[in-house]
């Protein structure tokens, strides 16, 4: 008899209302008649490479963006009954749409149950109206609640909502109210990361300055008075207030300390370094990356892994819409060597709370970690930033405050 492989297919849409100012992720608003298009394209790329992946059996689902949540109810059921139609779908697949507050009403909502689409994913990022304002999310706090009571309405009993915080000017105080509301809701799944500044956005051109001074170690009343000092004469859009001033490292820390004594108030389980969940909801989707299973991707930009051979789609719109040819969309192919393989397992592997199982590594890669990493695993666990458990490799406490540290030593 033949084997029956898993797989996880992302699909991306990358339409959204408007950029937040925080947002890097490949996403824009689109015309109604680029969104079709779009559609259109999107069908064509998951029907021209179903025969390569006859004798998979699709596990999860994965629809995200952008907002996938910001086109028709329409083209989405088309994107579904297509993947329903050219893949083999496991009964118990998981399949989970990504939706932010205000774009999804009852009859969308209801829509997405009906065609098979199991797990939300609500963008929430704060209960805080001025947090928000501040993000530039097209919402409020009413208007999350109600998505969210929505969506149980309409029969979602998998429901994930995302939070972030080391917002500007955000207190511990104010993070634990995020929490707390949120954990009285109930949802099955919280995902709580830590704002992170990238370059090219708004917000990187609003606080970059910040992180220089504070990467320099000035305390925060310093930064204050510099900053107030160098705008005197500039009070543009651009300028800092002295009133969003960004969390110090020692209070983004306590932030990540509460979220995981908090949360396991109410009954979640930190099973990632980002991810709670309550028992047995975790993320199946995300737990394919973390521990390096195939998945395949569709659509502008998206990634794919398949038998250690990875590559991703074209990120230009135009040049996605006027592709002819599957195998074009295909960029940066790459043949992942064992060694690449191995760094991966360790440094995914070691974001889970289970961390890295000792025999599951030595049979899929034929050498035990310390055959490969024996320096760096021992002075890591010197340092009590490793612990071998249970038959596994794992971050301590103080691992997880330095988890950048730790990764890096096995890439």
């Amino acid at each position: 008899m033949k084997t029956i492989k898993p797989l996880a297919i992302y699909i991306h849409i990358p339409f959204c209302v408007r950029k937040c100012a925080y947002c890097d992720f490949l996403s824009f608003p689109g015309t109604e008649e680029m969104q079709e298009q779009y559609i259109q394209k999107l069908l064509w790329e998951i029907r021209e490479n179903a025969s390569a992946y006859r004798g998979y059996e699709v596990k999860t689902v994965f629809i995200g963006g952008g907002t996938p949540t910001s086109i028709p109810a329409e083209q989405m059921v088309r994107v579904t009954e297509t993947l329903q139609e050219c893949y083999q779908i496991a009964a118990d697949a998981e399949c989970t749409i990504e939706c932010n507050p205000g774009t999804a009403d009852a009859v969308k909502l209801a829509a997405y149950r009906s065609c098979g689409i199991n797990r939300i994913s609500i963008g929430c990022q704060s209960v805080h109206d001025r947090e928000l304002k501040l993000l530039g999310r097209i919402h409020n706090r009413e208007q999350f609640l109600d998505c969210f009571h929505a969506a149980r309405k309409a029969g979602f009993e998998n429901v994930n909502v995302d939070l972030m915080s080391a917002l500007p000017g955000q207190t511990v105080a104010d993070w634990e109210e995020n929490l707390r509301t949120l954990a009285e809701l109930a949802p099955e799944h919280i995902s709580a990361y830590s704002l992170i500044i990238e370059e090219g956005t708004p917000f990187y051109g609003r606080y970059h300055r910040q992180l220089e001074l504070r990467e320099k170690g000035l305390e925060p009343d310093e930064i204050r008075r510099k900053i107030q000092a160098e705008n005197r004469a500039d009070r543009t859009e651009q300028a800092i207030s002295e009133t969003e001033l960004l969390p110090s490292e020692d209070a983004e820390r306590e932030m990540y300390h509460r979220t995981a004594e908090l949360l396991s108030e109410y009954g979640y389980r930190q099973y990632e370094l980002s991810n709670y969940a309550k028992p047995d909801r975790e993320c199946r989707h995300n737990m394919v990356y973390w521990k390096r299973e195939d998945y395949a991707g569709f659509g502008l930009g998206a990634a794919s892994c398949v038998k250690d051979v990875r590559w991703k789609n074209e990120t230009g719109v135009e040049r996605y819409l006027a592709c002819e040819q599957a195998a074009d969309l295909q960029t940066d192919r790459e043949v992942l060597s064992p060694e690449e393989q191995r760094s991966e397992a360790m440094f995914l592997g070691l974001r889970l709370t289970e961390g890295v199982n000792i025999e599951e590594y030595v049979q899929r890669y034929g050498r035990a970690p310390e055959e490969e990493y024996g320096e760096q695993i021992c002075k890591m666990k010197q340092e009590r930033l490793l612990a071998e458990r249970d038959g596994a490799l794992r971050l301590t406490g103080t691992g997880r405050d330095l988890a950048n540290v730790v990764m890096a030593g096995f890439i």
